[in-house]
């Protein structure tokens, strides 16, 4: 009798899955990038992580620094809802994920202007719905897997 799980296969659709995943290498390398190109800008020495409150730039550079380290704290568990939640349902994985991404940009523009408050925008309000929308889909598989 075959078990439940060598009814899961990948399905043409897991292409998008896998396009939405080497997209956000193009996103997390190009909030690395603007961290380098930050670091020149202002003056900001390896390997010194954050700019000292007394650096006449710490507001502006610390404001890249953290949006890029927001996304690579957030880029883990992205990933991983990402695989789990296109078990049964890719394209709306791959969808959600996407919209995580764009939430990733948006985030990264709006903090990286130096306003702290710019963080929070529209644009970080849908990736947390391709946030929330991958975990609904990570809880199915879970439910689908015990129950079966």
């Amino acid at each position: 009798m075959a078990s439940f799980l060598d009814s899961v296969r990948l399905q043409p659709a897991h292409g998008y899955v896998a396009g939405v995943a080497i997209a956000s290498v193009f996103v997390n390398t190009w909030a690395a990038f603007g961290v380098g190109a930050a670091r020149k800008k202002y003056n900001v020495p390896y390997p010194q992580m954050y700019a000292e409150t007394s650096h006449a730039h710490s507001t502006q550079f610390n404001c890249v620094q953290r949006a890029h380290q927001n996304i690579l704290e957030n880029y883990p568990p992205f990933l991983m809802l990402l695989a789990v939640g296109s078990t049964y349902r890719p394209a709306l994985a791959a969808a959600f994920g996407a919209l995580r991404l764009f939430g990733f940009i948006s985030y990264y523009k709006g903090y990286s202007s130096g306003d702290p408050k710019k963080r929070l925008n529209p644009g970080t309000a849908v990736g947390y719905m391709g946030l929330f929308g991958l975990l609904g889909l990570g809880f199915e598989v879970v439910a689908r897997l015990i129950t079966s």
